[in-house]
């Protein structure tokens, strides 16, 4: 079976190490976590590495170990992998380094390592190796801070160092599985996702990465958790946005690095993270909740100003707090009496603060409400010394609460730092998500319901068109003109109008035309013609087209002549850039002179479906004048014809375009026409 190998050494009932000091820490790593399988240290110059009898050589092991980790020179690791390799081991760590990280030398070294590997899984070289707590193997050559688990997240860590620092978390996430990847030579994020998803004991997987290197396989990776109902959430490195490679238009410079890895995870319903205790929080959330059906809440509280907190920041995050049925009212108001006002967000007071059963039938009303998610906002004391009176009977309320409803519930508190441990532990064996700040706690549950509608549009062939390709060969800029002409045979619409080369034709066709009209410089060398003076609009006779022709004559010396659209409720951008490793980036914003001021786009890959295109423009700010504002309605069809017209192009060529730029379309009542466009690709 493919993958067998990583499967072994994620996952082994036998284990090797071979080394000095690091290797010995391993072993004491395993038996302190518990590993009950057999442990063979190697070593040629140590008796005994943390009480084991140490075997002299490879060739002394009785067995062929499911996993190793290998700690010595990177030169005497190869030999040892491929003795490992001859005698059917199954994977191996490689904690050495000088491979590809230090040049060709190294790269060289890395070949022979992998051809020693064969079959072999490889985590590494330069790695800091795995820790398995549902197992008890620790393959780590130092401290950590997790214990054993019958279930629970995996984090996959391209640093060794960060997954160390998560290993260490207290905020009650259950972490059964941890790995760091190294160079990656061989078994990369996408192998070890794999392999993770033939675990059923794995609820969520955690991504800290900086890249993902192999495109299809992380697609497909991906697809397989969405369909298996396994979240992932990533945490990227290095997502600040980079100038563009070529400043030609103004696609290109509203589509920063992020865009295509934002893009890739919407297509893949990949959750992101923007922090390291958000990662971890929204681990924990879809750990004991995979998906939402809805993001509505109901919040309660025993404090004003927690209630207003929360209040808010679910408004900010376009959270929905229903207010309460009248029966609903009714039934709080019974339990509370008059004393507090009935409302979502609910202050409770403290009027029954230590009555457990009062607690519990306040929460449990609240919980039959209808909505999808119920918070209990809960900041417990955790000091040496105190004697607490309230917050137990709160936490065995809701607790209480649940059993009675099996509504989805959450515990959050407004900090880490008031959510102890022993809280935690009583939430996660009730069901509960115990989820540490607010801010982080709401868009944990905005990302499950995101989540939970996402997988199930995850496409079947998840690769985008044009992954890691790029065209070859020397690049052309086509002019407005002839870029219209061609996108208009895949459908665009393009206003009616004459390419002329004097000041005599351009008012001829002006008058065939009909007046009001535009005038336009044509070059494929004038990519920014507004900035340039080679735009003249809303031209009403014959002097002023034969003046707009005189003057930018400097510019070029052929001149479009359109006709003037009219009638537009708003303008948009529609363009293609490309991403090395992605593919073609097809992008939908508002446009016009204001495309990059406003920076209000969307992203999509290809291939592209109408309801993708739909769901990008409810996407946008501009996207409120396209449903309609002030009584005037936009052709939203027409849009979507637009943008489908273009990817069509895109994929035509997609082993030639470069990049694409139409801008403005202008979008009407009953139309969508491309007033400007430019192709860029190669011959």
């Amino acid at each position: 079976m493919a993958g067998e190998g990583l499967d072994r050494l994620l996952r082994p009932r036998s284990i090797a190490v071979i080394g000095g000091r690091e290797a010995e820490k391993c072993v004491v790593e395993c038996k302190q976590v518990g590993f009950a399988g057999n442990i063979y240290p190697i070593s040629k110059s140590r008796d005994q590495m943390a009480g084991v009898p140490c075997l002299k050589d490879v060739a002394d092991l009785p067995e062929a170990p499911d996993a190793v980790f290998i700690a010595i020179p990177n030169e005497a690791a190869i030999d040892a992998v491929q003795r490992l390799s001859d005698m059917g081991a199954g994977g191996a760590v490689i904690y050495a380094s000088g491979f590809a990280e230090t040049g060709p030398d190294g790269a060289e070294r890395q070949e022979r390592l992998l051809k020693a590997a064969g079959d072999m899984g490889v985590l590494g070289p330069n790695c800091y190796g795995i820790v398995n707590y549902l197992d008890g193997v620790a393959l780590w050559p130092d401290d950590h801070g997790g214990h054993r688990v019958d279930r629970g997240v995996a984090i996959v860590s391209q640093s060794g160092n960060v997954a160390f620092n998560l290993s260490m978390q207290t905020r009650g996430l259950p972490l059964a599985q941890l790995a760091a990847l190294g160079n990656q030579a061989k078994d990369g994020v996408p192998e070890v996702m794999h392999s993770l998803l033939r675990d059923d004991r794995i609820t969520a997987i955690g991504l800290f990465i900086e890249t993902v290197g192999d495109i299809p396989g992380f697609c497909e990776a991906a697809a397989a958790a969405a369909k298996k109902g396994v979240p992932v959430v990533v945490l990227k490195n290095g997502r600040s946005e980079a100038a563009a490679r070529v400043a030609l238009s103004h696609t290109s410079s509203m589509t920063g690095s992020s865009a295509a890895f934002d893009a890739l995870c919407r297509k893949l319903a990949v959750i992101q993270a923007e922090t390291l205790p958000q990662f971890l929080e929204f681990l924990k959330f879809l750990h004991v909740n995979p998906g939402l059906p809805g993001d509505r809440i109901a919040s309660m509280s025993c404090s004003g100003g927690e209630a207003g907190l929360i209040a808010d920041m679910a408004h900010d995050l376009g959270i929905p707090m229903p207010p309460f049925s009248a029966e609903r009212e009714k039934a709080l108001f019974d339990v509370l009496g008059d004393k507090v006002a009935i409302d979502n967000p609910l202050d409770y007071h403290t009027y029954i603060w230590g009555n457990v059963d009062a607690l519990t039938a306040c929460f449990s009303e609240v919980l039959r409400h209808d909505i999808d998610v119920a918070v209990l906002v809960l900041d417990t004391p955790d000091r040496e010394g105190m004697t607490l009176f309230g917050w137990p009977e709160a936490a065995q309320g809701i607790v209480n609460a649940v059993k009675a409803t099996g509504r989805t519930t959450i515990i959050a508190s407004s900090m880490q730092e008031t959510m102890p441990a022993k809280v935690q532990a009583k939430c996660l064996e009730a069901g509960i998500a115990p989820m540490q700040g607010f801010d982080d706690a709401l868009k944990a549950i905005k990302a499950a319901a995101w989540y939970a509608k996402a997988r199930k549009t995850v496409p079947e062939n998840p690769v985008p068109l044009g992954a890691g390709s790029l065209p070859v060969g020397d690049s052309r800029v086509l002019d407005e003109w002839r870029s219209k002409k061609l996108l208009a045979t895949f459908g665009l619409g393009v206003p009616d109008g004459s390419l002329v080369s004097s000041g005599t034709e351009a008012v001829a066709a002006a008058e065939a035309l009909g007046f009001p009209v535009v005038v336009k410089a044509c070059s494929d060398t004038l990519s920014h013609k507004t900035e340039a003076g080679g735009v003249a609009l809303n031209l009403v006779d014959a002097d002023q087209v034969a003046s707009s022709v005189d003057r930018m004559s400097g510019l070029s010396d052929r001149f479009i002549v359109e006709k003037m659209a009219g009638g537009a409720v708003c303008e948009l951008i529609v363009g293609v850039t490309r991403d090395p490793q992605v593919g073609p980036l097809l992008m939908v914003g508002a446009g016009g002179i204001l495309a990059e001021l406003m920076k209000d786009s969307a992203v999509l890959l290809l291939p592209a479906s109408r309801a993708d295109v739909d769901r990008a423009l409810d996407c946008l700010a501009v996207g409120k004048l396209l449903r309609g504002f002030r009584g005037k309605k936009a052709d939203r069809e027409a849009v979507i014809d637009a943008v489908m017209a273009v990817a069509a192009f895109t994929e035509a060529h997609i082993d030639r375009l470069e990049e694409l730029d139409v801008n403005p379309l202008i979008v009407t009542g009953d139309g969508a026409v491309a007033a400007d466009a430019l192709v860029r690709w190669t011959e």
